[in-house]
């Protein structure tokens, strides 16, 4: 499981590919399973705060698992004697370059402190704010998370950035004029939401777009300056249906109803949770390939139903279920039956379901080994507090609910 993996050494991460929004700086392990993302200590409060009281709220945000600390090791001994059972583990090469990237991170620290002490100098409301076009965050800290989209042969990544207003109660003046200025002129706006970044793997009309590994990029601007509230339906719709890929109508349809089922699971969560969160985003992940979608599907599909179906008796979906999709006996694919009733409600008819329910270790073992079908994770709380007594972040939920709406329809 991955709760039992060592956090890595700094010096053993790679660059991450499949970021489509948010800083630069995120690194994964060797093997990909762990998402390493440059942060500040508020998003690690928050992360730990879930984590410690509010389980319903963690099993909403990829699996936490402490964090690095980048210090300023002066040399490779240094990092012998901070990590010693990982330092049989690391060639000397990769002990130089953790040195090195831990003082330029002591660097940039440094400078933004700086930054930071003069602006606090002036009024809040005058102070000049620029916008980030580094894309790097100057911080010493880092979580470790699990990678989304680990355990994808071809993982499909939409990010969703929620709300309407983008900026936290401590911005710059000139910061909330301009993230204003976006709400105003995106789906932020009309819809509580906008598209970050969209990853599809064989995605759009024209194949010289991909990149080398056969993916259409849509970046930050396409959903800015392209997706507005008259297309944004078909526009998600993109990211769902890709009959290149060899999804097709009914393949992309189950994918949108399994998709509804867990975001009506974080509105109910959000609707019940106190917090206030500023430009988090909803991470949707689901296998591109069509093919290698229902072999995973198939795999998550017992060849005997648990127990006889009948229309008089429905088969109810197991608790612990990847998704609400199943095939028939001939290899189609199964729809639930109304928009909710994949996860937590029940499929009529003579089909096979997946029963995976139990507490012994050896299903949780057997469970993570199969090939992931789909993921839904709200992520991205570095403007995010727990706010105890002032209610629900109607601000997020806006967003959610509008998702919901158009994942119903993509369903349908």
């Amino acid at each position: 499981m991955i709760s039992n993996r060592e956090i890595p050494k700094h010096a053993d991460l790679q660059p991450y590919n499949f970021a489509v929004a948010g800083h630069d700086g995120t690194l994964c392990d060797p093997e990909g399973e762990l998402f390493i993302k440059p942060c500040v200590q508020q998003e690690i409060d928050f992360y730990e705060k879930a984590f410690k009281d509010h389980p319903a709220f963690a099993d909403l945000m990829p699996e936490y698992l402490g964090t690095l600390v980048l210090n300023d090791a002066s040399d490779v001994h240094d990092i012998e004697e901070q990590i010693p059972a990982a330092v049989e583990h690391m060639t000397q090469h990769f002990k130089e370059e953790a040195v090195r990237m831990a003082k330029q991170h002591v660097a940039d620290v440094a400078a933004a402190e700086a930054a930071k002490a003069a602006a606090e100098t002036q009024p809040k409301d005058n102070i000049k704010w620029k916008p980030n076009k580094s894309r790097k965050i100057a911080t010493d800290k880092s979580v470790v998370l699990e990678n989304a989209a680990y355990g994808f042969k071809r993982p499909n990544i939409l990010d969703a950035k929620l709300g309407q207003r983008l900026w936290a109660d401590d911005a710059p003046l000139e910061k909330r004029q301009r993230f204003d200025e976006i709400t105003k002129v995106t789906t932020n706006g009309s819809h509580g939401f906008r598209i970050a970044g969209m990853r599809v793997y064989k995605g759009g009309d024209n194949p010289e777009e991909w990149d080398q590994e056969g993916y259409k990029v849509y970046n930050k601007d396409h959903g800015r300056l392209v997706v507005n509230k008259d297309n944004i339906v078909q526009e998600i719709g993109k990211f769902i249906f890709n009959p290149r890929a060899n999804i097709d109508e009914d393949l992309g349809r189950a994918v949108a109803e399994a998709f509804v089922n867990d975001l009506k699971r974080v509105e109910q969560v959000l609707a019940s949770s106190e917090t206030r969160m500023y430009s988090a985003s909803l991470l949707f992940t689901f296998e591109g390939d069509g093919d290698a979608l229902r072999e995973a599907i198939e795999q998550q599909t017992p060849t005997t139903p648990p127990k006889e179906a009948t229309k008089k008796e429905p088969i109810p979906l197991a608790s612990r279920v990847d998704s609400g999709i199943v095939m028939d006996g001939d290899g189609e694919i199964i729809l639930p039956t109304g928009h909710g009733a994949g996860l937590n409600g029940v499929i009529e008819g003579d089909v096979k379901v997946l029963e995976l329910a139990g507490d012994d270790e050896d299903d949780d073992e057997d469970f993570a080994s199969l090939p992931k079908i789909y993921s839904l994770k709200l992520i991205d709380f570095a403007h995010a507090t727990w706010v105890p007594g002032q209610g629900p972040d109607e601000n997020s939920l806006f967003g959610v609910r509008s998702l919901i709406k158009i994942f119903e329809e993509l369903a349908e």
